[in-house]
């Protein structure tokens, strides 16, 4: 650092939540008392930013460094260059010290903000001056999800002779991905690739599968954390059951299939597909007339068991382990299309979300692959009439789909899905491949066909016949047996309006319910969307503020298949090389604000 710089620090807030518990008035007192800091301003919330007076000021302060901090610095940084600039000094010298990315909205608020600062100060990146101290770690590795990222996660891990223990709340892994149909780009069977990664996971003798299971408590420190697991019953035991439905047949209850996002049912007794791993039957309590009923109704399926696989009587129980390291694998939850009112989906029947035309198009689905609307038939268990999609059911010549439902969009989630536009050209072309002679409407925004092929992917889409309109869907309209879809096309400047037979909404993604509980108990932040917190995006984006707990695929941002299965294989590795060499990183909170202003100076001295 010169010994002469004359520095300016500007405090700005753009309100994204992350620093609301960070006590500005106290760090503007402790940065006004920096070496080198020459002039100290809160600006407070959104200021107005005019680059002519901040030049003016620079100038008249004889400034040749400024410091921004705040939640998201960069967002106020253009009119900082400038000012720099047209003040006559030089722009690279304005530097951002953002709370958002050192994790301010923790315990220690205030306490990081002003090691942030501090670093930016002397010119050092904040991740050198507080890198931990190392700590001893346990051979063994919890991972919390069996989605794809969890799977694989599993799969490197026990591949190295390593203990896994694999903990997943639903009776099967596999996540979203095994209710796909198919991937994009290259339109691969999405169960020919993950079913052989399901069975290695459950034939795995390094890996301990823990279905039906949530994460109860964590305690200890990094390199040794010592992790209470919830283990639900499951009332059949998963080594007698052969998986030959006789208990499900018999059962009398119905209830929707969580597997097939509601359009299909399944019984009290249940696989959530045929090819679940687990490959055994469950028994949803919640639903069970026999355990509801304490044993004095039903018991059908326990008389047709020939195994004697059903044990009614069994019971939550606590499993207790000790692990080195922690991967946190949940994945995501799709947006609630009922929120937005306008595109009708829960009043008009055949508006359908992506989940829901994934099971529709899958061959393991209800209607056996085929696109079909949705029928209205007379339930004699409940004697209503329903709306259910039926193998028989009259096939749509009109599909309209909607990009962007529920993101990026200001009143819900102002983030970008990033995997719905091709998932939805992945639709169109299973439209026009299953149904040639159907009309296939395209709405989006912008396309994001970010990733290798992807961009081929749309032109191919274009080139099969499907109606591509650029511009926001506004409403749909209609009735029981026929939608109108209202929206912009941008490009032609002018209103459109089509009438379909069915209409699908592109949902986007959002973080799994429970991740504000599994935070709290890790003890590790999330970002002002609700996703997990990485460490740095850029030089540490599977790591976390707590040592040996890291995050792999969707549970820490949007992201595609192929970037969830490589970072964690990444993840997988770190924790192979903790586990290998005996020694992984305390968390970041265990360096304290004077041990971090110490490293900082020390590392700006040596680089004068």
């Amino acid at each position: 650092m010169d010994a002469e710089a004359r520095i300016g620090v500007y405090l700005c807030r753009r309100g994204t939540g992350i620093a609301d518990a960070v006590d500005f008035h106290a760090v503007a007192e402790y940065v006004a008392k920096a070496h080198g800091v020459r002039l100290v301003r809160d600006l407070g919330f959104l200021p107005a930013l005019d680059p002519a007076e901040l030049a003016a000021e620079i100038a008249r302060e004889g400034l040749d460094t400024v410091v921004i901090a705040g939640d998201s610095p960069g967002f106020f940084k253009p009119a900082f260059t400038r000012a720099m600039a047209d003040a006559g000094g030089d722009p690279l010298r304005v530097r951002l010290a953002s709370f958002r990315e050192h994790a301010a909205g923790m315990r220690d608020a205030t306490d990081r903000a002003k090691a942030t600062l501090a670093c930016a100060v002397l010119g050092v990146p904040y991740g050198l001056a507080a890198l931990p101290d190392t700590t001893s770690v346990h051979p063994d590795t919890l991972i919390i999800g069996g989605g794809v990222a969890g799977i694989q996660a599993a799969l490197e891990v026990a591949g190295a002779d390593k203990k896994v223990y694999l903990v997943e709340r639903t009776p099967t892994i596999g996540g979203h991905m095994a209710m796909f149909d198919k991937t994009f780009p290259t339109l691969d069977c999405a169960a020919c690739i993950l079913t052989p990664k399901m069975v290695a996971v459950g034939q795995h003798d390094k890996i301990e599968l823990m279905t039906c299971a949530e994460v109860q408590e964590v305690t200890g420190t990094p390199g040794s954390y010592r992790v209470k697991i919830l283990q639900r019953a499951k009332r059949v035991d998963a080594d007698a059951c052969v998986a030959c439905h006789a208990c499900m047949e018999v059962c009398p209850v119905s209830v929707p299939s969580e597997f097939d996002d509601g359009v299909t049912t399944r019984k009290a007794i249940f696989m959530a597909f045929p090819q679940a791993v687990p490959n055994a039957y469950v028994i949803d309590a919640e639903h069970c007339t026999y355990v509801q009923s304490d044993g004095q109704r039903c018991g059908a399926c326990l008389k047709k068991c020939a195994k004697e696989a059903i044990h009614f009587e069994e019971t939550d129980r606590v499993v207790e382990v000790e692990v080195g390291n922690i991967i946190i694998a949940t994945g995501y939850d799709i947006f609630d299309a009922r929120r937005i009112e306008r595109y009708g989906y829960g009043t008009y029947p055949n508006v359908v979300t992506a989940l829901e035309f994934e099971r529709l198009t899958n061959a393991s689905g209800p209607t056996g692959g085929a696109i079909v609307m949705k029928t209205k038939k007379h339930n004699r268990r409940t004697k209503q009439d329903e709306w259910v999609f039926a193998p028989d059911g009259p096939r749509p010549k009109s599909i309209a789909i909607i990009h962007c439902v529920g993101s990026r969009d200001a009143n819900f989630n102002p983030y970008c899905s990033r995997v719905c536009c091709m998932y939805s050209l992945k639709f169109a072309h299973l439209v026009k491949e299953k149904l040639p002679d159907a009309q296939c409407y395209e709405y989006y925004i912008d396309m994001r066909a970010f990733g290798k092929g992807y961009e081929e992917f749309f032109e191919r889409i274009k080139e099969e016949g499907v109606f591509v309109v650029r511009g926001r869907s506004a409403k749909v309209t209609g009735s029981e047996d026929s939608l109108v879809v209202r929206g912009e096309d941008i490009l032609s400047d002018k209103l459109l309006e089509f009438p379909v037979d069915m209409v699908l909404l592109a949902v986007g993604l959002e973080p799994a319910r429970g991740s504000e509980k599994l935070a709290t108990l890790l003890r590790i932040p999330r970002d002002q969307d609700g996703w997990f917190s990485e460490a740095d995006y850029n030089t540490d984006p599977t790591g976390t503020e707590r040592g040996g707990i890291y995050v792999a695929g969707v549970c820490q941002g949007p992201k595609d298949i192929p970037d969830t299965v490589a970072q964690a294989a990444a993840v997988a590795a770190r924790v192979l090389r903790s586990i290998v060499s005996g020694r992984g990183r305390d968390s970041r909170d265990s360096v304290s604000l004077p041990e971090i202003e110490r490293r900082a100076r020390e590392r700006a001295g040596a680089s004068t």
